[in-house]
């Protein structure tokens, strides 16, 4: 026999998971062809020939909106933050890129603005930006070189090096996919705007069929939290009276983080449980910024005790840009 209630819960979570489908779909869409065209004007190449040339400070500002504007995935972040520390680039500055790229990007603000509207997306943006540049200009203070493995990365056709050796060699045969990553690819550098724009668009319809999985089950558990979950049982957990929500938010977001397009939904349902938007923020950039797959890829550059520096920088950020959402901006915004 049916529970009580059940059927009336399930009819609800379908109702929100049509309702989410139809406004993140075009926004998502919408947003990829952005990111296929920042990939195509703003190449991995030329993001680190604007970086090289920049020094501890204005570069941080410049590396921070770089990588909110050029949103590789981690497999193409990485590299680029290997050719940077290979061309002598401070360390600093190549954190504030670093920090920025998963955090802030065109998917999250596009979507944040339709689940969530103009004041919080641009609250968002211009915190999150702000700490990465914070940050970065901080982390710069310290003697960090040295943490910074001597590893030779492949991708993208190129071999980049960190031994002191900056090379950008031909590598025959290489390629993004040995990265395990399908949204990489490597940008041919001379074609037509035409060109360039169609070449955005087909990857952006690509980039959703590949996506598409991972948002659907986003909004699923959205929907499911949406009707399924008691909003008082949320709000014990992770509600205003719980001093520790927003720290445990940011933590807790790892484990979880699939891709951005999946947390936001999730994250939306959290606020209409009535779970405070700066928790769930928290939430959000843990997730981003210090997923599993994340972690791993930087492993490979970082010495342990670095990796352990960005991981809490991370966690201090979302933590941080919560308290901030649930205090300063929670009469603004």
């Amino acid at each position: 026999m049916i529970p009580p209630g059940t059927e009336a819960a399930l009819l609800d979570s379908w109702g929100y998971f049509l309702h989410l489908a139809t406004i993140l779909t075009p926004l998502f869409i919408g947003a990829s062809f952005l990111v296929g065209l920042a990939q195509e004007y703003l190449p991995p190449e030329r993001v680190e020939e604007m970086l090289r040339s920049r020094d501890h400070g204005s570069g941080n500002v410049l590396a921070a909106g770089l990588g909110a504007v050029t949103p590789f995935c981690s497999c193409s972040t990485v590299p680029i933050l290997a050719g940077l520390l290979s061309a002598g680039a401070p360390t600093g500055m190549a954190f504030s890129f670093l920090l920025a790229s998963p955090i802030v990007n065109w998917i999250a603000v596009f979507l944040l603005f339709g689940l969530f509207g103009t004041g919080v997306t641009v609250a968002y943006v211009t915190t999150a930006l702000l700490a990465a540049i914070v940050a970065g200009l901080i982390i710069g203070t310290f003697d960090l070189d040295g943490y910074v493995k001597d590893v030779r990365i492949t991708t993208g056709g190129r071999e980049i090096a960190t031994d002191g050796g900056a090379s950008a060699t031909d590598a025959a045969g290489a390629d993004d996919a040995a990265s395990g990553c399908s949204e990489c690819g490597t940008t041919a550098t001379r074609r037509s705007h035409k060109e360039r724009v169609t070449a955005a668009g087909e990857g952006a319809l690509s980039f959703f069929r590949d996506t598409l999985p991972y948002i659907a089950v986003g909004i699923a558990i959205g929907a499911l939290i949406h009707g399924a979950v008691p909003a008082e049982f949320l709000q014990r957990i992770a509600g205003p009276e719980n001093p520790l929500a927003t720290p445990l938010a940011a933590l807790a977001g790892a484990p979880v983080y699939v891709s951005i397009s999946g947390m936001l939904p999730i994250a939306h349902s959290l606020t209409e449980a009535g779970i405070p938007i700066g928790t769930v923020i928290a939430f959000v950039i843990g997730g981003a910024g210090i997923s599993i797959p994340n972690l791993i890829l930087l492993n490979k550059l970082f010495e342990r005790r670095l990796l352990a520096i960005y991981a809490t920088t991370v966690v201090t950020i979302g933590i941080t840009v919560g308290v901030l959402f649930n205090t300063v901006f929670a009469g603004l915004i």
